[in-house]
């Protein structure tokens, strides 16, 4: 049987892979010690997660292991000595860095490199995909020519017309400490695969999200969005007059696209991974999604100031993706994501009630 290893297996993208992978037959080993509840308090917890994966699935392995101890991972790497990993832990939060900025470098950078030197110690040539951020970018999107329409700002300049893509510069523009140490990261993996010719990829995501994101306000848009829709909480939008512009893909796409990765894997790739335009939208306009599938009014309260570094329009050029894996493909509509996203708010709070 194959095995897998996945960290921050508790997570949105972590447990989907998990989930998926263990439906194909996979051995599933997850690494998580629930740090996004260290992260962003008890509305960030992971545990449910952890619960659900290992009731369901026989041949999930939950570690309470951490990718900040080095000693740790290499040795439950070598213990699994596994035929892929997807390293997704991380500390999220473009805001939170600035505030815990030894917490976020530890977990993001240093490890991500404990990850990366165990695999070359242990199992180099199996794919390694790194789950990284746009914010490798910083707000150098923010120079492109914008439009503003009623609803959105979009770019005016027709070279981005498919978005952002791979060869867009990361240099000189401010990140926040979240972004720089996924740069950090970002670029770690990619000298792995050139320098050492380890199967590795950087996945730039926009926002990834499903029904399983556990969404506070410092991370998590769409999922946190609609959240605060379904509990009749007043929503923070920072700038832009709402009108910033995000892609959403769900958790689903992405587990796809790192199938097809392992199945063929590239040495030191890199890959915008989002919804690209036809899923992206605005703060404004995914309210009127949350509105329509949650029958309730969106309260908001608007503030002047734009969150520091934030994008003001962005969202993927996929055109790299499909030519490398022209049989890996979106599959869930914006609609589709916020229709599952409000169901899945929906329920928890009426079984939070219940129980």
């Amino acid at each position: 049987m194959r095995k897998i290893f996945v960290t921050g297996s508790s997570g949105l993208i972590g447990s989907e892979v998990c989930e998926y992978f263990a439906l194909r037959g996979y051995s599933v080993h997850g690494l998580d010690n629930n740090q996004r509840m260290v992260f962003f308090g008890p509305q960030g917890d992971n545990r449910w997660n952890t619960k659900r994966l290992s009731e369901t699935y026989r041949d999930f392995h939950h570690h309470e292991d951490d990718v900040r101890d080095r000693s740790q991972v290499l040795d439950l790497i070598r213990e699994i000595a596994p035929d892929a990993i997807i390293h997704a832990a991380a500390q999220p939060s473009h805001d939170l860095a600035a505030k815990i900025p030894f917490d976020d470098f530890d977990t993001n950078a240093v490890g991500t490199m404990n990850v990366l030197e165990a695999a070359r110690q242990v199992c180099p040539d199996a794919p390694f995909i790194h789950l990284s951020t746009n914010k490798v970018y910083g707000d150098a999107p923010n120079r492109i020519p914008l439009k503003e329409s009623e609803t959105r700002w979009e770019y005016a300049d027709s070279a981005f017309a498919d978005g952002i893509a791979e060869s867009f510069n990361i240099d000189q523009s401010l990140h926040s400490l979240f972004g720089a140490s996924k740069v950090a990261a970002d670029v770690l993996v990619q000298e792995y695969g050139r320098y050492f010719g380890m199967p590795t990829c950087c996945l730039r995501g926009g926002c990834l999200t499903g029904p399983n994101h556990s969404g506070v306000e410092l991370h998590g848009f769409l999922s946190y969005l609609i959240k605060c829709n379904v509990e009749g909480r007043e929503y923070q939008i920072y700038g832009y007059k709402g009108k910033q512009v995000r892609d959403n893909i769900h958790s689903f796409d992405v587990a796809t696209f790192i199938d097809e990765f392992i199945r063929a894997p590239r040495c030191g790739e890199v890959y915008n991974l989002g919804g690209g335009k036809p899923n992206s939208c605005s703060i404004l306009e995914a309210f009127m999604l949350a509105e329509k599938y949650s029958g309730r009014k969106q309260r908001f309260v608007y503030h002047e100031a734009n969150r520091i570094g934030d994008h003001i329009c962005y969202y993927s050029d996929l055109r790299k993706m499909q030519t490398h894996y022209p049989n890996w493909r979106i599959t869930k509509t914006l609609d589709d994501i916020a229709r599952e996203i409000a169901s899945s708010w929906i329920k928890r709070n009426e079984n939070h009630r219940a129980g």
